[in-house]
C-alpha cells in the first residue's frame, strides 16, 4: 500500500504542476495553447537536433524550462527565434519550497528578472501567452470548467 504523506515524492508527478498550481495558471488555453512542452536547455548534456530550445520555440506553444536559469542570457536568444518579446513569462525558484521566490513579466526582461531576484539554480521558467490568461482575461476560457457546461461528472 502507497500512503502520500506531506513529504512524499511520487514519481511522475512533475514541479511543472507545482508551480502551474503555485502561479494559480491553466497552462492551456483554447485557441491560445493546447500543448505544453516540458523540456531543459542544452549544457553539458546535449539534446536532439529537433529537441534545440530554438526549434521548440518556433511552436508558440506553453514552455516549462528545467535545469537551465543559469544559462538566462542563451535562453532568452533561443526563445526569440519562436516568442515575440512581450511573451508572458514566470521564473518559480525552488517550487513549493518555503524559500520559493517567483518573478513573472515578459521575455524581453527575463535576464535582468533573473538577476535583479538573483536567481541562480533550482528554477523553473514558464513562458508562452497562456500565461497572459493569470494577468488578464482573454475571453477564450475553457469551457470544461463552466457552471453550465455539462459532461459526465456534471449533469
Amino acid at each position: 500500500m502507497f500512503c502520500v504523506s506531506p513529504n512524499s515524492i511520487i514519481p511522475g508527478v512533475s514541479s511543472a504542476m507545482a508551480g502551474a498550481a503555485i502561479l494559480g495558471q491553466e497552462l492551456t488555453i483554447p485557441e491560445i495553447s493546447q500543448t505544453v512542452i516540458f523540456t531543459r536547455f542544452e549544457g553539458r548534456t546535449p539534446v536532439p537536433e529537433t529537441e534545440k530550445l530554438r526549434e521548440l520555440a518556433k511552436h508558440r506553444a506553453t514552455m516549462v524550462i528545467f535545469l537551465s536559469v543559469g544559462m538566462i542570457e542563451r535562453i532568452k536568444d533561443e526563445l526569440l527565434h519562436g516568442y515575440p518579446e512581450d511573451t508572458p513569462i514566470a521564473i518559480i525558484e525552488k517550487a513549493s519550497w518555503p524559500e520559493q521566490k517567483i518573478v513573472r513579466g515578459e521575455l524581453k526582461d527575463i535576464v535582468e528578472l533573473v538577476e535583479n531576484a538573483n536567481i541562480k539554480k533550482t528554477a523553473l521558467i514558464f513562458v508562452g501567452e497562456a500565461l497572459r490568461a493569470s494577468i488578464e482575461a482573454s475571453g477564450k476560457e475553457s469551457r470544461l470548467y463552466h457552471k453550465d457546461f455539462r459532461h459526465g461528472c456534471r449533469k
